[in-house]
């Protein structure tokens, strides 16, 4: 009978986020994972198979999550809008939270391995094509309910739209300190459903 771990392998793959954000995927070195993780080589290798494979692993681990989170929120039932808004919201808040946006620098180095990694490729491809469908259903929902005007009559374009304005954050919050801008791109984001 195997020994059982004696560590969160949950816990292991966030540190491994905020290890993989911070160095990137390429700049991460065996020790970098082994200090950032605090578990021994063997049951890295043992647990997690190749850097490549706990990469693989981390990523969708954090996109899983940021999707489950999004994908609750747009089919709560109510105001469309207001979900909307509280997505972008929400997701400003982590990215000026020093210690929670650690992890979501980890979609740096996921976008930049999607060239070099198929199984990145084809679950980036799968989790877009989810989300903006859940955006579009949303939207759907909220032209039903009288919630956008009829000057919003390409609701795929717009869906794809705040998928990826989303999305942008992290990239922005990796180029500035300032809060405000965050807080900016989110007002005028959320200005395009009026």
């Amino acid at each position: 009978m195997g020994r059982s771990k004696e560590f969160d392998t949950t816990m292991v793959l966030h540190k491994a986020m905020e290890v993989f954000g911070h160095y990137g995927y390429e700049g991460t070195s065996l020790q970098n994972l082994l200090d950032g993780l605090g578990i021994a080589r063997q049951s890295l290798y043992d647990t997690y198979g190749t850097k490549q494979d706990l990469f693989v692993s981390a990523v969708k681990h954090y996109v899983t999550a940021k999707t489950e989170v999004v994908l609750a929120e747009l089919q709560r039932p109510g105001a469309v809008k207001e979900a909307i808004a509280r997505i972008f919201r929400e997701g400003a808040n982590v990215l000026k939270d020093e210690r929670r946006r650690k992890e979501c620098f980890i979609m740096h180095s996921a976008i930049d391995q999607v060239p070099h990694i198929p199984e990145i490729a084809a679950f980036f491809q799968q989790d877009v094509a989810r989300l903006e469908q859940a955006f579009h259903e949303a939207l759907v929902r909220a032209k039903e309910q009288g919630e956008l005007s009829d000057r919003h009559d390409n609701l795929v374009a717009l869906a794809r739209y705040l998928n990826h304005a989303r999305l942008s954050l992290t990239q922005t919050a990796k180029l500035t300190s300032v809060p405000q801008v965050l807080d900016d791109i989110v007002a005028v984001t959320l200005s395009a459903l009026d």
